[in-house]
């Protein structure tokens, strides 16, 4: 028994990690996106595939998935790890600075969209407490794959992740509700609901203080062994930790693992938990992809083609239409508010979650479960496919300011972001005739800094060839401006890696940040809130009498002694892991 439950797990492994090991190269190298990978494998592998014939060919237990239930809890780790590396990415002020975004565009995206579905279905035919339960269901968009997709600091990731967050925020109440509109309920669901509001409000709030006091001892006490394996552990730890104490009060695990990963993102610690995390994360939700990819009957769709084609269109159109058309209504550009309705217009994996909570609620036959899993299932297949058609329609729809080669008989500096900071960095080098170059990925301020005379274009300095067509090769010196601390760490390292002898001068949070900055090979780093500081006293100390020319001096003196101890603390902490990939290994 356990030599056939033994032989069963590692026939599911090799599967999974042969799906790993082919598919994300092959499909990188067509620049196609493995999520379409991974489904094509569920769908042949599963029960539906392959495994109909393993009866017949008994071999093929060892190249299908035996067990699909099994990979679930897989699958859901995918998801936790996944929110809890968007939480790396956020912080708690940007958080706080999206709020009207989550809580308005977010909200009415979802009310809006769950109602009018759930009129629409009720009107063919449905009851209306299916109708509302198939309505919301349908509303949610698929966080795994769409943020992957989009990113978090564009335009289109801005306004993507606001929504997501909000739907993240409303499976549990949603998944209540549908418990206490079950025929047999009698109330119970609401009183389970408000029971696990305030048990979840005190849980959040208690992992927020522990959070703030534990997490930076926990990851510095990781830090001083230099051991990957003890820093892994730990970010194990506090994830897994995090969601479970979530879960136990019966909210979401997904916000326990949110709530860790903005946690560790107001540490030094959170650049090397994402590097650390990340190849667990995309092996999990690959798992994830797999099980969707097992779901779907191509007998079944052959069947029913002209229902569930029907179906797929209906809702991927009505909820891009709704989608855009609430960007549109609070500003966004024509071209923005296209590709994100397209790209939020398929189904979620939550809706697979809401879909068997109203069938286990008997509000909706297993039947029609079964139908819109299959819809899903398809609409989750073709989300790459919508992104694409997404950016073309926003190229049609109106074209952004194309990135232009730039030619100067003198190579410009190159400004990664045309904001304040860099519109202000670039007068100076205009005020002293140094030629330079803006790129920036928002087209608004593109535009707006052009009409004020800037040099600036259109772009995204982390992908693509937009830096060598900018002539970064050539060019004296790359300033990051942006106040966006993991994308200015992922740029320092690959502007490093790809250019060992440019002058990197990169914008710092504070000082913390700007010895991290350093390990990733910046140049020079300059922490906000020191300059702030020095800039307080120098203007204190003016106009209580002292003399400008001392103070200028101690203020450079100040200003070189943070920076020699913000390089040294970088150099050190970067050393011990040069060490450690070279000569002990």
């Amino acid at each position: 028994m356990a030599g056939e439950l033994d032989t069963s797990s590692m026939g599911d492994a090799l599967v999974i990690l042969g799906a790993a090991g082919l598919v994300i190269p092959v499909f990188t190298r067509f620049r196609i996106t493995p999520v379409i990978g991974f489904i094509l494998i569920g769908i042949a592998v599963g029960p539906f595939g392959l495994g109909k014939l393993v009866f017949d060919a008994p071999w093929l237990s060892y190249v299908t998935i035996t067990d699909p239930e099994a990979l679930e809890p897989y699958a859901e780790f995918g998801i936790i790890l996944l929110l809890f590396t968007i939480g790396l990415e956020l912080s708690f002020k940007r958080l706080w600075q999206m709020r009207k975004l989550v809580f308005g565009l977010g909200a009415l995206e979802l009310l809006i969209i769950g109602s009018m579905l759930a009129i629409a279905l009720a009107m063919m035919g449905q009851y209306w407490t299916g109708a509302l339960a198939l309505g919301f269901a349908l509303a949610f968009s698929s966080t795994a794959i769409v943020l992957p997709i989009s990113g978090t600091s564009s335009p289109v990731g801005r306004a993507a992740l606001s929504m997501l967050l909000f739907e993240d925020i409303m499976i549990v109440p949603i998944i209540f509700i549908l418990g206490a509109m079950a025929p047999n309920a009698q109330g119970e669901g609401w009183e389970g609901m408000i029971t696990t509001l305030w048990q979840g409000g005190l849980v959040v709030a208690a992992l927020l203080v522990i959070g703030r006091v534990a997490l930076p001892r926990l990851f510095a006490q990781a830090a001083r062994t230099k051991s990957p394996e003890l820093f892994l552990a730990a970010s194990l730890l506090v994830v897994i930790g995090a969601s479970l104490a979530t879960s136990v009060v019966g909210l979401s695990p997904i916000v326990g693992a949110l709530i860790a990963g903005l946690l560790i993102a107001e540490t030094e610690y959170h650049g090397e938990v994402e590097g650390i995390m990340e190849p667990f994360k995309g092996l999990a939700l690959g798992i994830f992809l797999i099980t969707v990819g097992m779901s779907i009957d191509l007998t079944t769709i052959w069947s029913n083609w002209w229902p569930i084609l029907v179906a797929v269109v209906s809702v991927l159109t009505f909820k891009a239409f709704v989608t855009g058309s609430l960007l549109r209504m609070m500003g966004a550009r024509r071209s923005t508010a296209a590709e994100t309705g397209i790209l939020m217009a398929s189904p979620s994996e939550t809706t697979l979650i809401v879909l068997a909570a109203a069938s286990s609620a008997m509000l909706i036959q297993p039947g029609t479960a079964q139908f819109w899993q299959i819809v899903t299932a398809i609409g989750l297949t073709i989300t790459p496919l919508l992104a694409r058609l997404g950016r073309v329609i926003a190229r049609r729809v109106e074209p952004a300011p194309e990135l232009e080669d730039v030619d100067h008989t003198t190579p410009p500096v190159i400004i990664i972001g045309a904001g304040r900071v860099g519109r202000l960095i670039a007068q100076m080098l205009d005020a002293h005739g140094k030629p330079y170059i803006a790129i920036d990925a928002d087209a608004d301020l593109i535009e707006s800094a052009k009409r004020k005379g800037y040099r600036a274009t259109f772009g995204d300095a982390a992908r693509g060839d937009a830096m060598t067509r900018l002539g970064v090769d050539r060019s004296p010196a790359v300033v990051l401006t942006m106040d966006e601390p993991v994308l200015a760490e992922r740029l320092t390292r690959k502007l490093r890696k790809e250019h060992p002898d440019l002058l990197i001068v990169a914008r710092a949070r504070d000082t913390e940040h700007a010895a991290q900055l350093y390990r990733a090979g910046a140049s020079h780093a300059v922490p906000e809130t020191l300059e702030s500081s020095l800039q307080l006293s120098e203007a204190v100390l003016v106009d209580i009498g002292v003399a400008m020319g001392p103070v200028i001096a101690s203020i450079h003196e100040k200003r070189d002694e943070f920076r020699a101890q913000i390089e040294e603390k970088g150099a050190l902490d970067y050393k011990p892991k040069l060490r450690t990939s070279t000569a002990e290994s």
